[in-house]
């Protein structure tokens, strides 16, 4: 199966995590295809040392330009796209093997977890296709195959989409520490407002654009572009009507409109997808529900957020906070040392549970939570290590 499939990317200083990417696709592909955009670390080095074919492209701020550029050094008949913050799950070689061999199938689509992003840990990217000479990169930021593979269809239509279920491909790209390196954000805004400039009704650049704005706590500028966006996504896929509809909800949210949030994560989860990729949906419903007081159907949300995926710390935290809003304690302490499991380097979780935990008595068990509580504060938050330093010592009567 090597000799049928290549990895094809494009690079720039990635010389920190080149390794680990390539690393992970040695047992699945026959050829690894890298294009540099103009590192000046050892970025190139490692990739010839690890066997790519390295080309070399001028960056003209246009990453469908540069893909399509990679493309053409590629000489096998499948091709997997991953970036340097990406790495493959090798428990997913053998299904990727069986549903390329299918002489019929045009693209695999690959689940994505999100490692770091709170709110949606999962995505469905089109990284895993025919070497077809009418696919190309289109979209100058987030280029993407998936317009040209419309267009083939429409003109070929007995070439079949796939969807592998299990997670494909782990991304680190989310976490904070690297967003901040890459200044991905503010990247993505130029590139994505000038493309809108002459695209206004296009649904997508609308929905990644109103993403953007909201992360920058720009609700009403969110707003106008994401409905914009849904007026024209009759006729796109599921996941995109999904996220213009996750979007909405959290803008309404941030611009105080409760009553149309609510309607637009409900209309997100009703999106038929798989339920990983509408965890995030559930997930800011039922924290939206808790803030408006209504705890018992906060909880149903989060626990069916932790029911598709039972590693979700996110939804563990949210239960323990419904749960402990009802003065259910218990349930509250075993919510919050369920999200302790998967993700142990939260300060509030730690807080939360020594709070629990002192209130029903368990002085010593809950002061080990506490000193660790403030340990991650200091990295994180010094101000609220030494907040929890006061409160804590008045707590115990003891001096800070």
């Amino acid at each position: 199966m090597k000799d049928r499939l290549s990895l094809c990317m494009i690079v720039k200083n990635e010389a920190d995590a080149l390794g680990t990417c390539l690393n992970s696709v040695r047992d699945l592909v026959g050829e690894i295809v890298i294009l540099d955009t103009g590192s000046t670390d050892e970025t190139v080095a490692i990739a010839k040392e690890l066997g790519a074919t390295v080309g070399h492209f001028e960056w003209n701020q246009d990453f469908a330009a540069a893909r399509n550029e990679a493309l053409k050094l590629v000489t096998k008949d499948w091709v997997l796209v991953l970036d340097a913050d990406e790495t493959l799950n090798p428990k997913v070689i053998l299904a990727i093997e069986q549903a390329i061999a299918d002489p019929e199938t045009l693209v695999v689509n690959l689940l994505r977890y999100e490692i770091g992003a709170s709110q949606s840990p999962y995505s469905l990217v089109s990284r895993l296709f025919r070497r077809h000479p009418a696919l190309e990169f289109t979209r100058p930021y987030h280029a993407m195959i998936d317009d040209s593979v419309q267009a083939l269809l429409e003109k070929e239509p007995q070439w079949q989409i796939k969807e592998l279920p299990q997670v494909a491909i782990f991304h680190t790209g989310y976490q904070r520490e690297a967003i901040a390196k890459l200044e991905k954000s503010t990247r993505a805004k130029l590139a994505m407002e000038s493309y809108y400039q002459t695209h206004p009704n296009d649904p997508y650049v609308c929905s990644k654009l109103g993403g953007i704005y909201l992360g920058e706590g720009l609700p009403k500028q969110a707003l106008k572009i994401l409905k914009q966006g849904l007026k024209y996504a009759a006729n796109t896929s599921p996941n995109l009507r999904y996220e213009l509809h996750f979007h909405l909800g959290n803008a309404f949210r941030q611009n105080h409109e409760p009553d149309k949030a609510i309607k637009h994560y409900q209309l997100a989860s009703e999106q038929p997808l798989q339920d990983k990729l509408k965890i995030g949906a559930y997930h800011n419903h039922g924290a939206l529900l808790q803030t408006l007081g209504k705890h018992n159907e906060a909880i149903a949300l989060h626990q069916t957020t932790v029911t598709i995926d039972p590693t979700f710390a996110a939804g563990h935290y949210n239960l323990g906070l419904a749960h402990k809003a009802l003065g259910q304690v218990g349930e509250a302490i075993t919510a919050y040392e369920n999200s302790l499991k998967f993700n142990p380097l939260n300060p509030w979780t730690h807080q939360n549970l020594a709070a629990l935990l002192f209130r029903i008595g368990q002085t010593a068990e809950s002061m080990k939570f506490f000193k660790q509580a403030i340990a991650l504060h200091e990295t994180q938050n010094p101000a609220e290590a030494q907040r929890l330093r006061i409160k804590l010592a008045q707590l115990t009567h003891e001096v800070p």
